[in-house]
């Protein structure tokens, strides 16, 4: 994950380069590094402050997310298991998708929304629900509400953080620290549930 100054970003690239990163990081394999959780609260706390408008940031981050999905699910049905025998390479490593596959293995259709708080799972999720062909419409419904709870929720939770605290923005770097912090904390989660029941 990339580390920004993020009100400095998304001021020099607006609510269009916010949508862009937000799809880039739901629907393309190379959009696992970028900083979506701590973005999205950002620009939600801008747009507290009058700098972003609130709803245009919502309607569009939310699309981003859902079309970035539906992206990924047909980048994974049309690609199939060849994905697994890629090469890695700058942007592609084995491991994130052997990763996701396990998480997906686990928690099934909930995944796809559930993934959406876990950097890098996120990205990888769509993929593998397209390389599995579940039914679109499953996918699609778990794909609105996962993009309804994620890119909408974390620019709120920024926008009423913001109108509540006045001055939030200075305490900016701790909070998005705690956020990147509780992002990751599913994923270690499960992986310690793994390693415990391989344990056993």
């Amino acid at each position: 994950m990339l580390h920004l100054d993020l009100p400095q970003l998304i001021t020099a690239i607006g609510h269009l380069g916010v949508f862009a990163i937000v799809f880039a990081e739901s629907g393309l394999l190379i959009g696992f590094f970028l900083p979506g959780d701590s973005l999205l609260f950002t620009a939600g706390l801008l747009a507290g402050q009058g700098l972003l408008s609130l709803p245009f940031l919502l309607m569009g981050s939310f699309a981003a997310a859902a079309l970035g999905d539906s992206v990924g699910y047909t980048v994974g049905s049309r690609i199939g298991p060849k994905i697994f025998t890629r090469e890695d390479s700058l942007f592609f490593h084995k491991e994130h998708l052997e990763r996701t596959r396990r998480f997906f293995s686990a928690y099934g259709s909930p995944a796809i929304v559930l993934a959406r708080f876990m950097p890098i799972v996120r990205t990888f999720t769509p993929v593998l629900a397209g390389v599995g062909r579940m039914p679109y419409a499953t996918f699609l419904t778990y794909n609105l509400i996962g993009a309804g709870l994620w890119a909408l929720g974390m620019p709120l939770l920024g926008y009423f953080l913001g109108r509540v605290i006045p001055t939030a923005d200075r305490y900016l770097l701790p909070i998005v620290v705690v956020i990147i912090v509780a992002s990751f904390l599913p994923p270690l989660w499960h992986l310690y549930r793994e390693w415990k029941g391989s344990a056993q």
